[in-house]
C-alpha cells in the first residue's frame, strides 16, 4: 500500500498519509476534516491473527456515486466547491495557502519566493512600517512547515510583543503556539513530558528574548533550539556599546543561534539602521559571517547581488507602485497642526518654571561632571512634565518633595527624556532625574519649587487649562467626523487627567478608555477587546500602547497631546492606526502650544526635519536615540538661547547652535544612506507577474475570496441560514444568529456560528474587511465546517443529502450529450532523503459521449460547469438512464484518463521547480507523481435541447 491510496480500517475508509516512520501508518479520513489524522502502530495493525479484522489496514477503494445521487446542476457545483475548500494540501507550489486564514497581497509572497531559493533560509525583511511582516515572516514559517523543510519555529521578540505574536499564530495561520516567559515556564515545563524540554516538545513558539538572552536560560534554549527562529524588532540585538549589557545579551544569543549553518533565520525591523554602521552590520553578519564585514555605502556588484538575495526593505510607495498598482494602505491625512495658546496662568507657570530651569542650568555650568549632568536632565524633566500637564507637573513635584538631599552615582537619565524605541514602560513620572536634581540644589531652589506645585494645582482643569480645553474641542470634532480618536500622552498622569475630562465633555455613548503602563500586558488586551465597535469612542493612552497591539480594527486617527521628543515613537504611534488592514483614511495631527517654546524647539530640531525626509524618502527614518547629538542639540536649542523678550512672554530660538545644525546634516546623510539602500533592495528583479501567474495557479486549486462568498450564499441558502448584503456598508453581509433562526441550521454549522447579543453577524470576503466584520476566508472556521458538513453528508448519504453526487439537465449549452466529472486527484511530490509529500486537487473534467470519448478543453469544462443552466425538464427515469450510463462509461475510461492526470503532474513538478529555481541537487529531482485511480466524487450530464 502506498501512501495516497485509500484502506479501511476501524469499519471506515481513510487515505495512507506519507510519514518518516517506518513504524507507523498516519491515516487521514477519506469524508472529513483533513487534519484529523490518526496514528496506528503497524506491529498491531499487521498482527498475524489478529481477532479483531476491523482493526487491521486492507486496502480499499473510493466509493463511487449511485443512480440514487441525483440533484440538479446546481448541487453539482456546490459540491465542487465544498471540494475545493475542503483540501489542505493543495497541489500547488504554494502549499501553505490551504491552511491559513487570510488573503496575503501579492507584495507579501516576495519573502516567501526569496526564502525558497535559499537553503538553508537566512532573511532580512525591513519593510516599512506597517506593511505586514508578521504576514510576510509567517508565509515563509507557514510554507516550511508545510512542506516538510522544518518541524519547529521559534519567534523571540520583545516581551510587549509575545502575545501578539501568539494571536497571529493562531488567528492567521492556524498554529498553536506557547508563550515562554518567567510567568509561563514553570506551567509549560509541567505539560512536557519527563527527559524532555518544553523547546523539544513544544513545536510552536514565542519567547520573550530578554527571558531567554541570560546565562541561566540561553544554554537550554540553544540545546533544543528549533529548526526555524524568527527574530522580531531585531534593531534591538544589534552590537551596542559596552554600557548596554542587555543589547549585548540579545546579540549574543543571536549569535549563538546562527552558529548553526542549518538553521533557517529571519530578521524582522522596520528599521534596521540605527545609524550606527558597525551596529547594522553585526546584524547582516548573521546572515552570512562575511557581510559583517562588508560596507554597505559601498558594495561591489557581485557584493550588492549576493546580499539582495537575502535583504528585502520596500517603502509603501515602493509596494503601491511597483506591485500592487493601487491603494493598499490607508490615506494619512496631515491636517495643519492643531494648536493652543498658554493662558495667563499656564504662561505664568511655563515663564517662572523655564526661569528655574535656565537658572540652574546656567549655574551647574561651574559644577562637576556629574552634578552638571544630573542638572541638565532634572532641567528637562521638569520642563517636560510642566508642559505636559498641571496633573503631570503635581505629579513630578509632589513626588520629590520629601526626599532628602542624597549622593548619586552618575548615570544615564536619557530614556526618562528622549523616549526610547526598546522601552515603553517609561511612563511614570520621571522621578530618577528630579530627585537626582535635588541633591545639587539649594534651598532657596527648593522654596521656588514649592511655589510651582502650587501654580499647578491651581491650573487643573479646563476653566484654566487652555491645553486641555482645545483639545477637548479637537476631539468633539473628530467624533462628529467620525473619526474615532487615539490621544497620545507621555505621563500616566496626564493621560489619567485628560481621559477624565474627555467623559465629562463627550455625550455618554462615546466610549473614553484610557490604558497607561500601570495595567499589565493582559488588562491592556481585554480592555481594547472590550471596546464596542458599534460605538463612538476615544482612547487615550501612553506610549504603553505605541507598539505591540493593533489599533487599526477600532481606531482612525491620533493626536499627539503630547510631542514625543524621538521622532521613531512619533511614527510607532502613527502606525498603530496607519497599517495594512486598517482604515481607508486615517488621520495624524501634532498638538502644540503657539506660544510654548519647548514644543517649538522640539518640532524644529527634531520633528520637522524628520517629516521632511519622511516626505522625500517615502518612509520614516530612525533617528538614534543613543546619541549624545540629539540630546544636546535639543539641550541647547532651549537653554542656550539668545534671551527672551522683556515682557518674559516670548522666548527667542536659537537653533543655529552647532549641535543643531550637525544633527541635521547626520540626519541627511542618514537619509541619503537610507535611499540608497531601498533602491538597492527594493527587489525589483521580482516580478508581480511572477507571483501572481504562482497565485492564481493556487486560487485554480483552492478557490479565490470570490470563490469563497459565492459557494457560502449557496450554501446558505440550502440549509435555510439567512444572509443578506448590509444596506450601510459595501461588502459586507449580515448573518442571522439568533437561536430562532438557526433552528432548522443542521448542528455541523451551528456549532461554527459565533454569538451575538442582537443576533446579527457582519461578515464580508474581502481582505481586509470593511470596520466591525469579520473576514470569511476559506479556512475561516464557519467556511471550513459548511463545506465539511455537504462533503461528508454527499459521500455518506445518498439521495439524502443537501447537496448530492449526480444532476443531469437539459440545456442550449451543448449540441451532443456532455458529462461532467468532478475528480479528486490525489499526488505525491517526491524528493531525495525526505519522505514524500501528498498534496490534492479537484480536476473537473468533460468529455462527451459520442463516438468515443473526446475530451473538452479544462476551461470549457469548468465554464460549463458554473454557467449551464437547466431549459426543460427531464424525467427521473431518464435522469437515472442517463446517470447510469455516465458511470459505466467511467469505468471504461480510467486508462484515457491516466495520460492527462500524467501531464497534470508534470505541469506541477515543474511548477515546483520553477519557484525555487531548482538551485539545489535536492529540487533538481523532486518528482510529482499521481496516485490513480483518482475518486470519482460526482458529475453532471448536460444533454442538448431537441429542436422543434
Amino acid at each position: 500500500m502506498n501512501p495516497g491510496s485509500i484502506v479501511r480500517c476501524r469499519n471506515r475508509d481513510w487515505v495512507l498519509l506519507p510519514n518518516n516512520r517506518d513504524d507507523l501508518y498516519l491515516l487521514r479520513p477519506l469524508a472529513g476534516a483533513t487534519d484529523e489524522v490518526c496514528v496506528v502502530q503497524k506491529r498491531l495493525a499487521d498482527l498475524v491473527g489478529y481477532d479483531l479484522p476491523e482493526e487491521r489496514i486492507q486496502p480499499s477503494a473510493f466509493p463511487p456515486p449511485t443512480v440514487n445521487d441525483l440533484s440538479d446542476a446546481a448541487s453539482a457545483h456546490l459540491l465542487w466547491q465544498a471540494a475545493r475548500l475542503t483540501l489542505r494540501e493543495g497541489a500547488t507550489p504554494f502549499r501553505s495557502l490551504g491552511r491559513i486564514s487570510i488573503r496575503p497581497r501579492v507584495y507579501q509572497f516576495v519573502p516567501l519566493l526569496m526564502a525558497l531559493r535559499l537553503d538553508p533560509v537566512r532573511l532580512f525583511i525591513a519593510d516599512d512600517v506597517g506593511v505586514g511582516k508578521t504576514i510576510e515572516a509567517l508565509l515563509v514559517a507557514r510554507e516550511l512547515l508545510d512542506r516538510g523543510d522544518i518541524r519547529r519555529v521559534c519567534v523571540l521578540c520583545p516581551p510587549y510583543l509575545c502575545d501578539q505574536w501568539q494571536t497571529e499564530l493562531a488567528e492567521k495561520f492556524n498554529l498553536e503556539a506557547v508563550v515562554i516567559r518567567s510567568g509561563t515556564v514553570s506551567q509549560l515545563d509541567r505539560r512536557a513530558p519527563a527527559g524532555k524540554s518544553l523547546y523539544e516538545y513544544f513545536p510552536i513558539q514565542v519567547i520573550s528574548i530578554d527571558w531567554v538572552k541570560t546565562d541561566r536560560n540561553k544554554q537550554q534554549f540553544l540545546l533544543h533550539c528549533p529548526e526555524l527562529v524568527i527574530v522580531d524588532e531585531v534593531h534591538g540585538a544589534a552590537a551596542a556599546g559596552e554600557r548596554n549589557t542587555s543589547q549585548q545579551q540579545r546579540h549574543q544569543l543571536l549569535l549563538d543561534v546562527a552558529s548553526d549553518p542549518q538553521r533557517h533565520l529571519l530578521l524582522l525591523t522596520a528599521t534596521p539602521h540605527s545609524g550606527i554602521d558597525a551596529a547594522f552590520r553585526s546584524l547582516l553578519g548573521l546572515l552570512r559571517p562575511e557581510f559583517g564585514g562588508w560596507t554597505v555605502s559601498d558594495l561591489s556588484e557581485a557584493q550588492r547581488t549576493a546580499l539582495a538575495h537575502h535583504f528585502v526593505q520596500r517603502t509603501r510607495k515602493d509596494i503601491e507602485t511597483d506591485w500592487e498598482g493601487e491603494h493598499c494602505f490607508p490615506v494619512r491625512e496631515t491636517p495643519p497642526d492643531e494648536t493652543y495658546g498658554l493662558s495667563d496662568l499656564y504662561r505664568q507657570l511655563f515663564n517662572r518654571t523655564y526661569d528655574f530651569c535656565s537658572g540652574i542650568v546656567r549655574t551647574g555650568e561651574g559644577l562637576g561632571g556629574w552634578k552638571r549632568r544630573v542638572r541638565y536632565w532634572g532641567a528637562l524633566a521638569l520642563l517636560r512634565c510642566v508642559m505636559s500637564s498641571p496633573a503631570a507637573a503635581i505629579a513630578a513635584l509632589e513626588s520629590r518633595q520629601e526626599k532628602l538631599p542624597q549622593e548619586f552615582e552618575e548615570e544615564d537619565f536619557r530614556h526618562f527624556i528622549f523616549e526610547s524605541t526598546q522601552d515603553r514602560t517609561d511612563d511614570e513620572s520621571p522621578t530618577p532625574p528630579l530627585e537626582a536634581l535635588d541633591s545639587t540644589l539649594a534651598d532657596s531652589d527648593r522654596y521656588r519649587l514649592k511655589e510651582l506645585l502650587r501654580l499647578a494645582k491651581d491650573l487643573q482643569g479646563p476653566l484654566q487649562d487652555s491645553k486641555l480645553t482645545r483639545c477637548l474641542e479637537i476631539v468633539r470634532n473628530y467624533v462628529k467626523e467620525g473619526f474615532h480618536p487615539i490621544i497620545w500622552c507621555r505621563y500616566i498622569a496626564t493621560a489619567d487627567y485628560v481621559a477624565e475630562a474627555l467623559r465629562g465633555a463627550l455625550p455618554p455613548e462615546v466610549q473614553v478608555i484610557a490604558v497607561t503602563g500601570r495595567i499589565g500586558d493582559d488588562e491592556r488586551r481585554t480592555k481594547i477587546k472590550e471596546i464596542s465597535a458599534d460605538r463612538p469612542r476615544v482612547l487615550v493612552a501612553t506610549d504603553c500602547l505605541s507598539e505591540g497591539i493593533n489599533l487599526q480594527s477600532k481606531f482612525s486617527a491620533v493626536l499627539h497631546y503630547d510631542l514625543p521628543w524621538n521622532p521613531n515613537r512619533l511614527e510607532q504611534r502613527e502606525g498603530r492606526v496607519d497599517r495594512y488592514g486598517g482604515p481607508p483614511r486615517v488621520r495624524a495631527v501634532r498638538f502644540f502650544g503657539r506660544d510654548n517654546p519647548v514644543d517649538g524647539v522640539v518640532i524644529d530640531v527634531l520633528l520637522n526635519k524628520a517629516r521632511e525626509i519622511r516626505r522625500t524618502l517615502g518612509t520614516s527614518l530612525p533617528v538614534p536615540e543613543e546619541s549624545e547629538t540629539v540630546t544636546e542639540a535639543l539641550m541647547n536649542a532651549l537653554f542656550l538661547r539668545k534671551g527672551k523678550a522683556a515682557d518674559g512672554r516670548q522666548l527667542s530660538l536659537d537653533l543655529g547652535v552647532p549641535q543643531v545644525a550637525e544633527l541635521h546634516r547626520r540626519m541627511e546623510l542618514d537619509a541619503a544612506r537610507e535611499h540608497r539602500n531601498r533602491t538597492l533592495f527594493a527587489q525589483r528583479r521580482l516580478k508581480p507577474e511572477e507571483v501572481k501567474r504562482e497565485l492564481e495557479a493556487t486560487d485554480a486549486v483552492l478557490g479565490d475570496p470570490d470563490a469563497v462568498r459565492h459557494f457560502v450564499l449557496a450554501a446558505a441558502q440550502r440549509i435555510g441560514l439567512r444572509m443578506e448584503r448590509s444596506p450601510r456598508q459595501r461588502d459586507v453581509y449580515r448573518v442571522a444568529v439568533s437561536l430562532q433562526a438557526t433552528a432548522t441550521v443542521p448542528e455541523a454549522v451551528r456549532f461554527a456560528l459565533p454569538a451575538r447579543k442582537d443576533g446579527q453577524w457582519l461578515v464580508g470576503f474581502v481582505s481586509p474587511t470593511p470596520e466591525g466584520a469579520e473576514y470569511l476566508g476559506r479556512n475561516h472556521r464557519f467556511v471550513a465546517a459548511l463545506a465539511r458538513f455537504l462533503m461528508e453528508e454527499a459521500l455518506t448519504k445518498q439521495g439524502e443529502a443537501t447537496v448530492s453526487r449526480c444532476g443531469v439537465i437539459r440545456t442550449a449549452s451543448v449540441k451532443t450529450t456532455t458529462t461532467i466529472s468532478l475528480l479528486r486527484v490525489r499526488y505525491l511530490m517526491e524528493q531525495p532523503q525526505k519522505a514524500p509529500l501528498l498534496s490534492e486537487e479537484i480536476v473537473v473534467l468533460g468529455y462527451t459521449n459520442s463516438r468515443g470519448s473526446s475530451f473538452l478543453e479544462d476551461a470549457s469544462a469548468l465554464k460549463l460547469l458554473a454557467e449551464a443552466k437547466p431549459e426543460a425538464n427531464v424525467p427521473m427515469a431518464e435522469k437515472k438512464e442517463l446517470v447510469g450510463a455516465a458511470l459505466r462509461t467511467w469505468e471504461g475510461m480510467k486508462a484515457e484518463i491516466q495520460p492527462r492526470l500524467e501531464r497534470r503532474a508534470k505541469e506541477l513538478e515543474e511548477s515546483h521547480k520553477r519557484i525555487r529555481r531548482a538551485v539545489s541537487l535536492r529540487v533538481r529531482e523532486l518528482a510529482v507523481k499521481p496516485q490513480l485511480p483518482p475518486d470519482l466524487l460526482g458529475l453532471l450530464v448536460l444533454q442538448p435541447l431537441v429542436s422543434g
